[in-house]
């Protein structure tokens, strides 16, 4: 049988018209938000990335979500595939972690990525709409005349408002295989990524080739896409160059870089 009904996407984000009913491979976290994306699409099965798992298992958090919706829900394990690279998930990709539903289907870890999702297309696909996804970007910080600390859980939802300001986002920290840049989201005054377990993020020198100070908080510190525990919870596990120049390190707590950005901020005026 032709693979033509298994999308390979770098991102949950690029969803299309054509996914209701098909199956997925999506470079993205597997965390709740990204399951929900998933869910929207109104796919069969997903197979996500595990993101290292990290704090409170956060990384595949999305696939007992998925079994509630009946959609088959896997994820990669981390070292075997690089986040944000459909290629790699669906060429190199060995299953960690497998949700009941997918588990009927013929799903198992230890499976290549393409063998999984190969069974998945026996699931019996979505139930009902997808349930509405608490407020996913908000104000952390917001006083007169500051600037503005964004929580996003994912980096899709930067806007163009947040120009100058810090945002916390729960996204991975590596630029997509297909789409490699900050592109045209806005000059931030910083940003803040979790690591999802990798030892070298690549949109940290990215984001300097921009003059942005950039971190990525440890998967293992903060719940990977849940901004507001990236900030409350994060322990900053790689900075760019930008970031260091401005007295920033890893070991430091996202609570403590954000003070330093806009310490730093108020003396530039």
């Amino acid at each position: 049988m032709a693979d033509d009904d298994i999308l390979v996407l770098d991102s949950v984000t690029k969803f299309g018209p054509d996914s209701p009913g098909k199956v997925a491979i999506a470079a993205s976290h597997g965390g709740v938000y990204a399951g929900y994306l998933a869910a929207k699409a109104r796919v069969r099965g997903v197979i996500l990335h595990d993101a290292g798992i990290g704090k409170d298992r956060a990384g595949i958090g999305s696939l007992a979500y998925l079994d509630d919706l009946q959609i088959a829900g896997a994820t990669i394990d981390c070292k075997s595939a690089r986040i944000g690279d459909g290629e790699s998930m669906a060429n190199d990709g060995t299953i960690s972690h497998v949700n009941e539903t997918a588990r009927r289907a013929g799903c198992a870890p230890g499976q290549g990525a393409m063998d999984c999702a190969r069974a998945m297309r026996s699931a019996r696909g979505p139930e009902g709409e997808a349930p509405g996804y608490a407020e996913a970007r908000f104000a952390i910080i917001e006083k007169p005349g500051q600037r503005r600390v964004m929580g996003c859980d994912s980096v899709s939802l930067v806007r163009p408002e947040d120009d100058g300001d810090i945002v916390i986002t729960a996204s991975h920290g590596e630029v997509l295989k297909k789409d490699p840049v900050w592109g045209a989201r806005p000059d931030v005054l910083a940003a803040v990524f979790n690591d999802a377990g990798s030892d070298a993020p690549s949109r940290l020198p990215d984001l300097d080739a921009r003059g942005i100070a950039a971190a990525t908080v440890s998967t293992a510190s903060a719940r990977i896409g849940d901004a507001r525990s990236g900030y409350e919870d994060g322990i900053l596990s790689f900075v760019n160059e930008t970031a260091r120049a401005h007295g920033a390190a890893p070991g430091m707590s996202c609570r403590e870089f954000v003070d330093l950005m806009l310490d730093g901020a108020r003396r530039d005026g």
